[in-house]
């Protein structure tokens, strides 16, 4: 008698975990399907860090985060990556937050123009020469970046040297 209760205690226990291994895998399948990578992150956002919820779907990301005002904002974004065959693949997660780290030339409502990387908030309005062009050295640690920036056309980026002007855009 105390075998069989045994038995049916030890087939009820199996029995459950069963169902919950099959809800367990039901619930990581709807989330994989439903969304992509979701996360919380801090990005340096013109040059403050900010605290941003992260989506990154086949490629593509949007970002939610809240202003020094208080006002929430969206950024998106992505892109594809063409390899040495010629395929197309969407980017990685690790490209599209190296994409989000890059510097950034921004051109403000009042007419300033400022360079964003990171903790750096470097205003170059007045820094154009006659061909409109700027040319800024960023770093950060032991990183160097060379920066040329058309204005109003664009800005290109190289760890070696500036960019020539004639080759972007």
């Amino acid at each position: 008698m105390k075998h069989a209760g045994k038995m049916r205690f030890s087939k009820l226990i199996i029995v459950c975990a069963i169902l919950v291994l099959v809800f367990g895998l039901a619930t990581v399948a709807y989330a994989a399907d439903v969304g992509g990578i979701q996360r919380s992150i801090q990005l340096w956002i013109y040059g403050d860090q900010t605290d941003v919820i992260l989506e990154i779907e086949s490629g593509h990301y949007s970002l939610t985060y809240e202003d020094a005002d208080g006002n929430v904002r969206h950024r998106s974004g992505g892109g594809v990556a063409v390899g040495p065959d010629g395929r197309v693949r969407p980017l990685t997660e690790d490209e599209i937050l190296e994409e989000l780290n890059s510097p950034e030339a921004v051109y403000e409502e009042d007419g300033t123009v400022w360079v964003y990387y990171f903790d750096q908030k470097i205003e170059i309005t007045d820094k154009f020469d006659d061909q409109g062009v700027c040319y800024v050295q960023l770093k950060n640690g032991e990183e160097v970046l060379y920066m040329t920036i058309k204005d109003q056309s664009g800005y290109s980026i190289s760890t070696r040297s500036y960019p020539n002007p004639g080759s972007f855009n």
